[in-house]
């Protein structure tokens, strides 16, 4: 049965900038109202961050200002899919634990570096059991193929290849590979997510062929990307589709993975799984196990074997 609009209520919209307690949303029509939540609010969500990037919500206008027009949520819909990661505690007053950043995407595009910050192999495995797990399009975007075009990064790629994962190879810097990017993006909304530093912005920046977003460098310190991005952006792209810009993640959570359903998120286990001697095998320390075996056979990655154990130790620590 359709739901009956309440007096004032417009029709549903798309969140498309949150800044604090601020979000911005475009209808369904084509206005943009600056957004607020109030205690009455509902959500059919069961994360705890009210709104994000991507939410479709509905909303009741309040009154039209000088720039925006101005409205309440009234509800925020269900979401397909969420991107979240943990809270620092220590800096944040909230309670909450989990911060939804990225909702109801099509396609997550793991953006990583060549060289500074250096590729990391085990931030990719986190995110594709996340993409695995909420049976998502994943593109691996490996940037600043221009300070690190060795041998060396195209085989530590391989084992992604031969999952068949989609890959590219680009350097925003000297606008390589962006044509690819553009064709993998156009239609869909995805996400943009990886680590500080990886060159997110100025891939941006490129697609639109302007500066949208600031950039920064790489800490000499910690060899850690500078967070330029605070908080999600959604865009939309200039010839169809939107991609949401996602502040760089550190601790990037795996909220609903747990050590007994990690495993169906490397899709190279399921098929040596049958051979395993226990039906609730683990696959870390029990005999005839056949994931190990298959590891040291090498039909299965080594390092990407490694990964699974370190998500499967840190498991009881994000929860």
């Amino acid at each position: 049965m359709e739901r009956k609009k309440e007096a004032g209520e417009v029709s549903g919209g798309m969140v498309v900038e949150v800044t604090g307690s601020t979000y911005m949303v475009v209808t369904d029509g084509g206005k943009v109202f600056r957004c607020r939540t109030f205690p009455g609010t509902k959500t059919e969500n069961d994360f705890s961050s009210l709104v994000a990037v991507g939410d479709r919500v509905v909303l009741k206008e309040t009154e039209t200002g000088t720039e925006f027009f101005e409205a309440v949520i009234t509800l925020v819909e269900r979401r397909r899919s969420a991107l979240t990661r943990k809270r620092d505690l220590r800096r944040n007053r909230s309670k909450e634990k989990v911060q939804v950043i990225a909702a109801n995407i099509d396609q997550l595009v793991v953006v990583v570096s060549a060289f500074d910050p250096p590729l990391s192999t085990r931030l990719i495995d986190r995110y594709l059991v996340f993409s695995e797990s909420e049976q998502l399009e994943t593109l691996i975007v490996v940037n600043k193929m221009d300070l690190e075009e060795s041998p060396e990064t195209r085989e530590l790629m391989k084992p992604y290849h031969a999952l068949g994962y989609r890959i590219l190879y680009t350097s925003a810097e000297e606008n390589r590979g962006m044509k690819s990017l553009r064709k993998a993006l156009a239609g869909k909304l995805s996400a943009l997510s990886g680590h500080s530093g990886v060159g997110k912005s100025t891939l941006i920046n490129q697609l639109f062929g302007e500066e949208l977003l600031r950039t920064g460098e790489t800490n000499e310190k910690t060899g850690k990307g500078l967070h330029t991005t605070s908080s999600a952006i959604m865009l939309a792209l200039p010839k169809g589709g939107y991609i949401i810009d996602t502040p760089g993640i550190r601790e990037f959570n795996l909220s609903g993975i747990t050590r007994e359903n990690l495993r169906f998120y490397f899709k190279e286990f399921l098929s040596s799984m049958p051979d395993c001697a226990y039906s609730s095998c683990t696959h870390t320390v029990e005999p005839e196990c056949g994931i190990l075996k298959a590891v040291e056979s090498g039909r299965i990655d080594h390092e990407r074997y490694e990964s699974y154990l370190a998500i499967y130790e840190s498991i009881d620590r994000d929860s």
